[in-house]
């Protein structure tokens, strides 16, 4: 693997085992402009050249492939599932559906997290479910059909009749533990018994992310969006930037698309970072003064009826910019980031991901996390979540975290109700185009397609990672 390329030229020529990137300033060389220390996390760099194959489209259209799925992927990988502070008292529980397999997860009268299959071993009934968020409280674990009951440390505790169960012995009746671990404020659960640790899994993250301390943060927001087409594409539509020259028009004044860069770290960790404050190379003639006042409409950052402000001479919209969301952000938090906090932070889109569903946004910015997943047994509809994660002051309690709310496929975000206008607006350009997608991958006469080498470098990776699991049988390690 070889260095950014630096010149139109040199980038045009390049060798095929090269990394070719935008030849203009990279995102590392805007960090060489910061005032503050770039902490290590951001000057982290995994480039990769992954080839130019095209890939094939059946992956997404197949049902036999969601089947694959099904059995090699989604039973061996850790699943986030929901936060660490949504089931806090004795008795609190979370079910969570995974693609047929249904997993509950309880808080036990002794304050720790236990994960079960969410099954009862009598007849199979789920044991728990039914709450459109999943949440709920019990004093026991009892199924509503015939009445067995387990206590919250999945202990067997009995059921009616027993005279008629002389083959049961309630020692060995307890309910089957699932690995359960934590991260960040997250619950992870994993069905299979051979994976790694979620530490080994997680890779660079838990180092990574120590700075922003995702577990200090609480959900101001959570948008559970049905949207007809395969989960994998939903998800690729998110880990590249290259779409926002056509999807996000009114984003280019103050992005830097072309000037993203793309990490592939291990087989499970991936991350793209797009600079903000930055006008992007598809709109010249822009200035730093129009990329400013761009990006105060397109947030809505200014009271109704405050002038558009001028750029002081001399300082660069991505300097005005940083500083400013140091101020809103030291007054929001109850801390002063000033001398903490560099631009990159409180500005740029840093998102990782963790293979195969589960995205979460860094930085001191209140940021996003993504969670991707077929939609019930669905291979050709899938539900995105978006979850806005917010600090608080750590003087005051932790605010609740924000209910689920469904949105259905033919419904827009724009029309759900408690949806900023223009964090709506973006993410419904970026759903108008999956389900043509959908539709348009099955008319491909020649049944594959092309990815950029290095904007989409991302999905190559997912791809290859997503392999490995489909070609290794179960009991094995992919």
């Amino acid at each position: 693997m070889s260095g950014p390329i630096n010149n139109t030229e040199a980038a045009l020529d390049k060798r095929a085992d090269t990394v070719a990137r935008f030849p203009g300033t990279s995102y590392q060389e805007l960090l060489d402009e910061e005032t503050n220390p770039v902490p290590p996390a951001l000057r982290a760099s995994a480039e990769v050249y992954l080839g130019s194959e095209p890939l094939p489209v059946e992956g997404y259209l197949s049902r036999a492939f969601h089947e694959l799925e099904k059995q090699r992927l989604w039973p061996r990988v850790w699943q986030a599932l929901c936060r660490e502070s949504e089931i806090v008292a004795p008795g609190d529980y979370y079910v969570h559906d995974i693609v047929g397999t249904s997993v509950l997860v309880v808080r036990t009268r002794g304050g720790e997290l236990r994960a079960f299959p969410n099954a009862c071993l009598h007849r199979g009934r789920q044991l728990k479910g039914g709450s459109a968020s999943g949440l709920g409280n019990s004093g026991d674990i009892t199924c509503p059909f015939h009445g067995f009951r387990w206590n919250l440390e999945g202990g067997f505790e009995g059921m009616p009749c027993p005279w008629d169960f002389p083959h049961i012995d309630g020692r060995d009746f307890g309910l089957p533990a699932l690995r359960l671990d934590t991260w960040g404020g997250w619950v992870f659960v994993n069905l299979d018994g051979t994976a790694p640790s979620l530490e080994e899994y997680l890779g660079v993250i838990p180092g990574h992310f120590e700075r922003w301390a995702p577990e200090a943060t609480y959900k101001a927001l959570h948008v559970k969006k049905v949207l007809r087409c395969n989960w994998k594409l939903a998800h690729e539509a998110f880990i590249e930037s290259f779409h926002t020259v056509a999807t996000h028009p009114q984003l280019l004044p103050y992005t830097g698309d072309s000037q993203s860069q793309y990490d592939c770290f291990s087989d499970h960790v991936s991350r793209t970072i797009t600079p903000m404050g930055v006008v992007s190379p598809h709109v010249p003639g822009t200035s730093e003064e129009q990329a400013v006042q761009q990006w105060l409409t397109v947030y809505d950052v200014l009271d109704e009826g405050e002038p558009l402000p001028s750029l002081p001479e001399g300082e660069s919209a991505r300097a005005w910019l940083g500083r400013m969301n140091i101020e809103r952000f030291s007054a929001m938090y109850g801390r002063d980031l000033s001398a903490i906090a560099t631009h990159s932070e409180v500005l740029d889109a840093i998102l990782y991901s963790v293979f195969p569903n589960f995205a979460p946004w860094a930085g001191f910015r209140p940021n996003v996390t993504y969670r991707f997943l077929p939609w019930e047994d669905s291979h050709d509809q899938c539900t995105m979540e978006i979850m806005l994660m917010m600090r608080y002051p750590q003087s005051q309690s932790r605010p609740r975290d924000a209910a689920v709310q469904f949105v259905p496929a033919d419904q827009s975000l724009a029309d759900t109700p408690g949806i900023e206008p223009g964090f709506a607006r973006v993410f419904d350009q970026d759903f108008s185009n999956l389900p043509q997608v959908q539709r348009g991958l099955a008319s491909l006469r020649s049944g594959k397609i092309q990815l950029a080498n290095y904007q989409e470098v991302r999905i190559r990776h997912f791809h290859q990672v997503l392999r490995k699991y489909l070609d290794t049988p179960e009991g094995g390690k992919p």
